[in-house]
């Protein structure tokens, strides 16, 4: 039985792996801001006696250790953690203001680094542990669409990737996510295509990814592909082309 703590619980995709870590037997440690979507979650779970729920406003930075103290009490240990919150910001917005524009980053990009400092040093101490976030494709190039929110998903991914070298002479497993298009209440405004992929896929993939503990993965694998040919085109060419995914 693996004993795991998942921030941003009530997204699509976590409810989706929580469901499955609950059906093989895992005990699980909800994390999110909603208290009513948190319960609701946790019943539609059935197995109350290893699911267990806090309530935690994710921007409050000086909550974020008694929150993971009180999670490895009742976990009696974390052997993983799963960071799956985010928003998706209105990018022209952002562009009129400063303040969105710093107010989104900190809750993509800053809420995530303060609980990976910390998780990383208790992992570390006990020399065993596997670290899961969920980034994005959006992170691997700016685009005029969505730069605030794929900047901030770059900071994670480079975040990640140096902790990744830092913990592994731990035992400790660092785990970069990367979705592309997935279906879910955050993307419900937009169109879907051939591209696009069900919240439970991205799930059973993710939950693979963690138990193999995969340094980087994209879901589908098909975006690994993608966004390598993105990275690719020129940036005098790249910035004269407003849509390409």
């Amino acid at each position: 039985m693996k004993k795991i703590l998942i921030v941003g619980a009530t997204s699509s995709i976590a409810q989706h792996c929580a469901k499955i870590w609950t059906t093989r037997g895992d005990k699980i440690y909800l994390v999110a801001r909603n208290r009513n979507k948190l319960n609701k979650i946790a019943n539609d779970l059935k197995i109350s006696k290893t699911t267990h729920t806090c309530c935690l406003d994710i921007n409050d930075l000086s909550e974020h250790r008694m929150m993971l103290e009180k999670a490895d009490s009742v976990l009696d240990g974390i052997d993983i953690l799963l960071i799956a919150h985010g928003t998706l910001p209105n990018q022209k917005s952002c562009e009129q203001s400063v303040k969105e524009t710093l107010a989104e980053v900190k809750t993509n990009a800053l809420s995530t680094i303060s609980i990976l400092t910390l998780i990383a040093n208790l992992f570390e101490r006990k020399k065993a542990g596997t670290i899961a976030i969920i980034s994005s494709v959006a992170g691997d190039r700016g685009r005029a669409s969505n730069y605030v929110y794929g900047s901030a998903k770059a900071i994670i991914a480079v975040f990640a990737s140096g902790l990744r070298q830092r913990l592994y002479k731990a035992n400790v497993a660092v785990v970069t996510i990367k979705p592309g298009l997935i279906d879910t209440p955050m993307t419900a405004e937009f169109k879907k295509g051939l591209l696009w992929t069900k919240p439970e896929v991205a799930a059973e993939k993710i939950v693979k990814a963690i138990d193999t503990k995969k340094n980087e993965v994209y879901i589908p694998q098909f975006w690994w592909l993608v966004m390598k040919i993105i990275k690719l085109v020129p940036e005098n060419i790249y910035k004269k082309i407003r849509k390409i995914y």
